[in-house]
């Protein structure tokens, strides 16, 4: 039992790990390289995370500066910017690239707040399918005579206490992800 519900705890951490990632992603009006993550630039064939490809540093509160390995990938860097999600206009020197980040503007804040709530309201989902689908398994347990009534009980009883836990670590990370960006 107590195996299964590290497995269900190990799920669970996974959708937390998941938001916090989603977050770093949000463009907050300071730069960030974890922006670039989910950009990949093709390289020989084979698509690459910018990151493998150039040197990302933060030279100034609101600028990013990508110097490449090989300067044969700065084209191709500038491309995958251009044609990404991330609303930023890269500007080439020929040796690297900066974006400059501009501040927020009061609308785009709330509109980054709504989605950190929504994002967290998806993750809180998770966490309760991944409580779902951990009771419909000790249900299934208990038909079989596997586990008593009371074992039943005891586990539902644990997996609510581990989902509480799990959703009011979301509400913090959210609530300090959302600070940060009406903050900046």
């Amino acid at each position: 039992m107590k195996e299964m519900y590290r497995d269900y705890e190990d799920r669970m951490s996974k959708a937390i790990s998941v938001l916090e990632t989603e977050y770093k992603s949000l463009r907050a009006g300071r730069a960030n390289p974890a922006v670039l993550d989910r950009l990949s630039v093709d390289y020989y064939g084979v698509a690459t995370p910018i990151n493998q490809l150039a040197s990302l540093s933060v030279t100034e509160a609101r600028t990013l500066t990508i110097s490449p390995y090989d300067a044969s990938t700065l084209k191709s860097i500038e491309k995958a910017i251009l044609t990404s999600d991330i609303g930023i206009n890269p500007q080439n020197d020929g040796r690297s690239i900066r974006l400059v980040f501009p501040p927020l503007t009061e609308e785009r804040r709330k509109e980054l707040a709504k989605q950190v709530k929504k994002l967290a309201e998806d993750s809180k989902v998770a966490i309760r399918n991944i409580r779902r689908d951990a009771i419909d398994t000790f249900k299934k347990r208990q038909k079989k005579s596997e586990i008593t009534e009371d074992d039943l009980k005891d586990a539902e009883k644990e997996l609510q206490e581990l989902t509480d836990k799990m959703v009011k670590k979301i509400d913090e990370v959210s609530a300090a992800k959302e600070k940060e960006i009406l903050e900046v």
